[in-house]
């Protein structure tokens, strides 16, 4: 542990925390000395993950769902932490997009962040917490066939700018807007479009970030662990890129 960005005592909760980003982010806080609750559907690989760090619990909970979220907090006295992650992606514009594809990207994406923030917002409020929302690149510029997920980053950074105008004093909310990351999302979505020329695909995501190169899951978890730590205590209501250099291009 280095001797600044310290959160040691702080107890995080991060949706979407079994794999990829959220996954990296478990591991930075945890070496930050967090203890890090990780929210997931998929319950065995929270289970997983949380097995291999030394101050790590899984937590089963479907975002999407009042319910499922209402009964993770019953178990959760304290909160200092929330990492808003959980995410999918779709690929189409408005004219191929369905109403029912559309609906589930908003409530993954979108609903979750208010049904979990909701719900989170009496602990961080009694601990001054902090709340990191993942964004994206996509939120802040189009991206072509990216019509629902477009929009449902775009109202992240909305959602992120409001709540920090709400609660200046009493809390902390950034918002994070990554370029394009190596993660299961990424290799998901060139299996299931592109695996006749995944390598060519690949290539070209690389290539529209001036960077030379895609990020990383530990580049997002480091800018994560910053925002959380008392060093950044001047920042609220940012979206901050990290994204190569794509937005700037």
């Amino acid at each position: 542990m280095t001797d600044i960005f310290h959160l040691e005592n702080k107890i995080a909760l991060i949706t979407g925390g079994a794999s990829g980003i959220g996954a990296a982010t478990a591991r930075e806080l945890s070496r930050a000395g967090a203890h890090v609750l990780l929210a997931d559907i998929n319950l065995a690989g929270a289970q997983s993950l949380a097995a291999e760090l030394p101050n790590a619990s899984a937590v089963s909970m479907d975002v999407t769902s009042a319910v499922s979220i209402a009964a993770a907090f019953a178990n959760i006295p304290r909160l200092d932490i929330l990492i808003n992650n959980a995410g999918i992606g779709l690929v189409g514009g408005i004219v191929n997009t369905s109403e029912e594809d559309f609906d589930r990207v908003i409530d993954v994406n979108v609903k979750s962040v208010f049904l979990v923030t909701q719900a989170a917002l009496p602990l961080l409020l009694a601990s001054y917490g902090s709340i990191v929302n993942i964004g994206s690149a996509a939120g802040t510029v189009g991206v072509k066939q990216r019509f629902a997920y477009c929009t449902s980053k775009g109202a992240i950074h909305a959602m992120t700018r409001q709540i920090a105008v709400d609660y200046p004093k009493e809390l902390r909310v950034n918002c994070i807007a990554p370029g394009t990351v190596q993660t299961p999302f990424v290799e998901g979505y060139l299996e299931k479009y592109h695996a006749h020329e995944k390598e060519k695909v690949r290539a070209e995501l690389v290539a529209r970030q001036p960077i030379g190169r895609l990020g990383t899951p530990e580049d997002i978890a480091s800018l994560v662990r910053y925002l959380c730590s008392r060093e950044a205590e001047f920042i609220n209501g940012a979206i901050i890129p990290i994204d190569g250099g794509w937005t700037t291009s």
